[in-house]
């Protein structure tokens, strides 16, 4: 399971041929056939010219990839009431759209976790491994934090940050005036 970063022809390839399923977001200018015999004809057209509504799923061959996938089409509101559009193929044509989208649902929580761990791991410029574990251990207690203040807040794990980094620069705005007004009084 990956995003669209990983969704390469070459990378579907290898994944079908080792006889395992893969979850993987692709691009709305993706190139698909409705048919396999639309594939041998070579009819194709845009994952985005389909006129798909939300959480519905067929069957479409991607250009490159020898075996049909299911492709699903997700719509997200955002949290500033603006909407994007996911697009997902899978290699599993037994189960139901809804069951697969919630499997990828739970990876996209534990990207969010991966992505939090490594921004703040990121930032350590400690060179001894014991120093460098203790910040590791820190970005894990503070995501586990964060995570229970979301909880009560109804904010994403970011926007948590986002207002706590914003909090943190006006507070030290506020005190660098307070100092300046010192440095000029006397």
């Amino acid at each position: 399971m990956t995003d669209n970063c990983f969704g390469a022809k070459e990378n579907l390839e290898y994944i079908n041929d080792s006889k395992k399923y893969f979850i993987i977001g692709i691009k709305s200018n993706c190139t698909i056939a409705l048919s396999k015999n639309d594939k041998t004809q070579g009819q194709s057209q845009q994952v985005s010219s389909l006129n798909l509504k939300d959480g519905q799923s067929i069957k479409v061959w991607l250009k490159g990839l020898e075996s049909p996938v299911m492709l699903i089409r997700k719509i997200f509101i955002n949290e500033d009431n603006s909407t994007d559009i996911l697009y997902l193929v899978l290699n599993d044509l037994d189960h139901d759209s809804d069951h697969l989208y919630e499997i990828y649902q739970k990876w996209w929580q534990i990207k969010i976790y991966h992505e939090s761990i490594k921004q703040n791991a990121n930032k350590s410029l400690t060179k001894k491994v014991i120093s460098r574990s203790n910040h590791i251990f820190a970005s894990i207690i503070s995501f586990c934090k964060l995570g229970m203040l979301q909880l009560k807040i109804c904010a994403n794990h970011f926007a948590l940050k986002y207002k706590l980094i914003l909090k943190a620069n006006q507070a030290a705005m506020l005190e660098l005036q307070n100092l300046y007004k010192l440095t000029t009084c006397a």
